[in-house]
């Protein structure tokens, strides 16, 4: 008599999820401390619990999550998404009969540009008001070098808008 395969998909019950959170939790942590041991590779797992407990794992190295953040924060947005995108890949060859709702943050990789088009048009929109709202400020800082009366009519409208912001 062997196993059941288990469908992997979201469990309704609380009790059954946190019991099920639990034991697997138990076998990830030791994977992963296996995998750190044997492979000497640097390993680094954060797990939040139905509950929301927190459990985080550090290999050997003390040192190993800031040497990973400090990796991919230099790594260029592209080819952290191509990254990601491949080991989506990777596990959906482990879980043939993949789910497309078990990831719904995973775009298509041909969006990856869009994406970070995406951002980049967000970035420069908020450099743009930044760049506005430091002219603001430096006419009020500066009130000499307001030239005209529409001028004053602006920051009087921004300041109008700022106090019923609060």
């Amino acid at each position: 008599m062997g196993r059941t395969k288990l469908k992997i998909q979201r469990l309704e019950d609380m009790k059954e999820r946190q019991a099920k959170y639990s034991k697997r939790k138990k076998g990830i942590l030791k994977k992963a401390k296996e995998l750190s041991i044997l492979c000497d590779v640097e390993v680094v797992l954060l797990l939040s619990s139905p509950s929301g407990k927190r459990t985080f794992f550090v290999g050997q190295d003390p040192n190993c999550l800031y040497n990973i953040l400090q990796k991919v924060s230099n790594m260029p947005f592209v080819e952290r998404e191509e990254r990601r995108a491949y080991t989506m890949e990777m596990l959906k060859k482990f879980y043939v009969n993949w789910e497309s709702e078990f990831d719904p943050l995973s775009p298509p990789r041909n969006k990856n540009v869009d994406i970070l088009k995406l951002y980049e048009d967000q970035v420069q929109e908020l450099k743009d008001k930044l760049t506005k709202k430091s002219k603001i400020l430096r006419d009020w800082k500066n009130p000499e070098n307001v030239k005209d009366l529409n001028q004053i009519k602006f920051m009087e409208d921004h300041l109008i808008a700022s106090l019923n912001g609060l």
